[in-house]
């Protein structure tokens, strides 16, 4: 099966993006800290995936990309979308998992709220593995967080004193899109993959031009929509808006850099190919790189694109330029390196997902 396999760098040049609440102990009972991981050689801020997954439902949402996001209902501490991946694009994309609370209390509640007048019925538990994964969004490198001290001091009397930490890095994470389960909706009786109960079942066949492939126990969305709908996401993630203390540190969180290719399998090839120096700043390693598309040549279905925004690393850019000029380490390898902006990196693999000679990528 094939993979979108990518990996993006976010610039924080100061920034607070994923927080943890208060600190105890601090100076200031109102302290925010931000997410680190402590390890040995010193601290790296992270985003948490689930933060990231929010991200970019959101930008999703906002973006004027045509995105049709489920709706969502709760009952008291349980909070679920509609689960219909037929109807809904973040359905699809993105998984679910919905289990209906069979209470009279909780079945009286759902038939007397006018808000789920649209909702699809829901006799029995149904789940759906995300297509789309995401990596924790970690610092490349240890940094010295910042602790800021301020004040509210627009009344009269003494003023309110505050804190919050904030740190300067880039951010390194990890994508990867199950092309094969995009718009692809199980109902094998199994966990994770029974996507589609009686109800579903019988909305899908209505579907013009959906596929019943009877060997998967599995429904497929004709290849346009399905194209479609990734063509949303990569849209969004090229315009990625999101994070903590944005009116304070106003990040832009587009990825300034990304590396992604269409492969065989789920694995990542491209994780060890940005590092950072010794001075902590990114790096492009344009050997590493070399290994990964040399070594897993036979796996790698699409042109390799290069995302890469002009005024951010400009050395190391003008070094990996080098290298794919003839003589250069990535010669070999220059007629498939596509090297543009981000945004029209993403567009160039959509457009090569919508090409007919690539159809099998999605099958």
């Amino acid at each position: 099966m094939a993979f979108v396999t990518g990996l993006l760098l976010i610039d924080a040049p100061a920034s607070a993006l994923n927080n943890l609440g208060n600190i105890p102990g601090a100076r200031t009972d109102n302290t925010v800290g931000v997410k680190v991981i402590r390890a040995k050689d010193g601290v790296y801020p992270y985003v948490s995936a689930q933060a990231f997954r929010y991200w970019i439902r959101t930008t999703l949402e906002n973006a004027n990309l045509g995105w049709k996001a489920a709706p969502i209902y709760r009952e008291k501490k349980v909070a679920y979308t509609d689960a219909n991946p037929i109807r809904w694009w973040d359905d699809d994309l993105f998984g679910y998992m919905r289990a209906p609370s069979k209470k009279a209390d909780a079945v009286q509640a759902r038939a007397a709220d006018e808000s789920r007048a649209e909702e699809t019925p829901t006799i029995e538990t149904v789940t759906r593995i995300s297509p789309f994964r995401v990596s924790t969004l970690v610092s490349i490198a240890p940094v010295t967080v910042v602790d800021d001290f301020g004040v509210m001091s627009r009344h009269e009397g003494d003023p309110v004193p505050h804190e919050h930490q904030f740190y300067r890095t880039t951010l390194k994470g990890l994508f990867s899109l199950d092309l094969h389960a995009c718009g692809t909706f199980s109902y094998r009786q199994k966990t994770g993959f029974l996507n589609l109960d009686d109800a579903r079942i019988e909305e899908a066949k209505k579907v013009p031009g959906i596929e019943h492939l009877e060997d998967e126990k599995s429904y497929r969305l004709p290849l346009a929509e399905r194209v479609q709908r990734i063509s949303a996401l990569f849209e969004g993630l090229a315009c990625l808006e999101g994070g903590a203390k944005q009116t304070l540190h106003y990040t832009d969180v587009s990825p300034v850099l990304i590396i992604m290719a269409v492969t065989q399998g789920g694995n990542h090839i491209f994780g060890h190919c940005v590092g950072a120096t010794g001075r902590g700043l990114p790096e492009l390693k344009i050997n590493a790189l070399k290994e990964a598309l040399t070594v897993f040549a036979d796996t790698i279905l699409s042109d390799v694109y290069v995302g890469w925004v002009e005024g951010y690393l400009d050395e190391e850019r003008s070094e990996f330029e080098a290298a794919l000029a003839p003589g250069g380490v990535l010669a070999d390898f220059s007629d498939r390196i596509k090297v543009s902006h981000p945004r029209q990196a993403f567009r160039a693999l959509a457009a090569a997902l919508r090409d007919p000679a690539n159809k099998e990528w999605l099958a």
